[in-house]
């Protein structure tokens, strides 16, 4: 079933949907990209080639295959070009109503036989599945930023997932070069439920004056062997991405280990987000 994605659909030419789309075409898909502006279309191409030709200059990817991929990917603002697409995955914001009116949008367009995959990491699949016409057809595949490297995938089985649908995501993400894991969609699914308590953990360390930011980070580094330390790894994330996430799987589990730290809140406030405002724990561009 995987081998007939070959025309695929990303929704959102964001971050995390341009690499998505750099990967299905450099896996040889005919990638088609919808954005709401054309704007956003040509800077999502621009981080696609930035990073094929990084690529190039390491030494992983030939100039040949950096042409082809660049090739193989289109962008559109209309929904009605992608009515020839096996495999949609969307990328948008993190906005639930955003999100059902862009898939009921797509799935009137698309064909009976197309799955449809959200890369969400906070909202129930399920419910995304429930407002579509073929929720059998409709699963969970979250990447990680950045996805042309991170080796992770997680295909998660709504209530309604069928099997061959999660056997051909599953597929699908190996044919990528990642490693796939299945879990079921449930708050956090399974990276996020085990990451976001050690985050918080570490945020309430640093609050309660246990520690300075690159000693809690270093304990991790060098104790445990983790490449990067929790408050760093806040840094790169993002913190208002990180506390709207944790929000969220708290409103739905009420787990006390997933409570955003208050701190989060105080400097979400400030503006003081990590690396993409120049300062969270660390100044600057983080360490």
């Amino acid at each position: 079933m995987s081998e007939r994605f070959q025309q695929v659909a990303v929704l959102g030419m964001g971050t995390m949907g341009s690499g998505i789309a750099q990967l299905c075409a450099q896996a040889g898909c005919e990638t088609t990209v919808l954005d709401v502006d054309d704007g956003a279309l040509v800077r999502g191409r621009e981080r696609m080639a930035s990073f094929l030709a990084e690529g190039v200059r390491r030494g992983k990817v030939t100039d040949e295959e950096r042409e082809a991929a660049l090739a193989r990917v289109r962008g559109t603002t209309d929904v009605s070009e992608l009515a020839g697409a096996e495999l949609v995955i969307e990328a948008a914001t993190e906005d639930r109503a955003l999100k059902l009116e862009l898939l009921r949008r797509v799935a009137g367009a698309v064909g009976e036989q197309a799955v449809i995959a959200s890369n969400t990491s906070a909202i129930p699949i399920t419910e995304l599945a429930a407002a579509l016409p073929r929720p059998e057809r409709v699963a969970g595949l979250h990447f990680f930023n950045p996805a042309p490297l991170m080796p992770l995938v997680e295909v998660v089985e709504a209530v309604r997932t069928d099997a061959a649908t999660s056997a051909a995501l599953e597929a699908f993400a190996t044919r990528l070069g990642k490693r796939p894991i299945v879990t079921k969609d449930r708050p956090g699914f399974l990276l996020n439920r085990l990451l976001m308590p050690y985050l918080n953990q570490a945020v309430h360390d640093f609050d309660d004056g246990l520690a300075a930011a690159d000693d809690i980070d270093a304990a991790v580094e060098l104790g445990l062997g983790y490449p990067m330390g929790p408050l760093k790894l806040l840094d790169l994330i993002g913190l208002d991405t990180h506390r709207h996430a944790t929000a969220a799987a708290w409103e739905q589990t009420r787990d006390p280990h997933l409570v955003p730290p208050a701190l989060l809140a105080r400097m979400v406030a400030a503006g003081r987000l990590g690396r993409k405002t120049g300062g969270g724990f660390y100044a600057g561009s983080g360490r």
